[in-house]
C-alpha cells in the first residue's frame, strides 16, 4: 500500500530560490506560453532565468518548461506548440532537434517500489539531429540518440540509439541518415 503522506522532496533540488521560481511562473503563464509572444523573445526569456539557448532557435507558443537554469538547447533546434519539458533534472536537446507539437519530456518519475512514492528523476539528453514527433514522450533518463527519431505518440522509456525510429508501439527500425 502507498503511504503518500510520507513522501518528500528529499533529493529534488529545484536549483534556485521560492522567489525565482515564482517569477518564472508568473512570466510563463503571462507572457512566455502567449501566441503573441515573438519566439525571439522566449528565447530571451528562457536565457533571462538561466537557460543556455543556441543560435537560431525557434520556440513556438504554448511551450511549459518547469525549470529554464536545467535547460540546453543547441543551434538551431525547433520547439513545437505545446512542447512540454518537465525538467526536474537537466534536459540538454542538441542542434538541429525538432521536438514536434506537443512532445513531451519528463525527467520525473516515482518509485513505485516503496511506500513512501519517492522520486525517481533522471536527466534527459536528445541528440543533435534527432526528431521527437508529435505527441511523442521522452521518460527520465534517457538519451535520443543522433538523428533518431521518436514517431508520433511514442513513448521512449528506454535510450534510442542513433539512426533509429521508434514507433507508438514500441518497434523500433533504422532510418538512414537525413540527406
Amino acid at each position: 500500500m502507498r503511504d503518500l503522506p510520507s513522501f518528500t522532496l528529499a533529493g529534488y533540488d529545484k536549483g534556485r530560490g521560492l522567489l525565482t521560481q515564482v517569477l518564472w511562473f508568473a512570466v510563463m503563464n503571462t507572457l512566455f506560453m502567449a501566441w503573441f509572444c515573438p519566439a525571439r523573445l522566449r528565447v530571451a526569456l528562457l536565457r533571462a532565468f538561466g537557460a543556455e539557448i543556441g543560435e537560431g532557435v525557434l520556440i513556438r507558443h504554448r511551450v511549459r518548461v518547469l525549470w529554464p537554469w536545467k535547460l540546453t538547447v543547441g543551434d538551431h533546434a525547433w520547439i513545437g506548440e505545446g512542447v512540454w519539458v518537465l525538467n526536474l533534472e537537466p534536459v540538454a536537446i542538441g542542434s538541429h532537434v525538432c521536438l514536434s507539437q506537443e512532445a513531451m519530456l519528463c525527467t520525473g518519475s516515482h518509485d513505485h517500489r516503496v511506500a513512501d512514492f519517492r522520486y525517481r528523476n533522471a536527466p534527459i539528453t536528445v541528440e543533435d539531429g534527432a526528431w521527437v514527433a508529435v505527441r511523442a514522450t521522452v521518460l527520465a533518463g534517457v538519451t535520443v540518440g543522433r538523428c533518431a527519431v521518436a514517431g508520433a505518440g511514442a513513448v521512449v522509456h528506454k535510450d534510442l540509439p542513433e539512426l533509429t525510429l521508434q514507433t507508438q508501439d514500441g518497434r523500433r527500425r533504422p532510418v538512414e541518415e537525413p540527406k
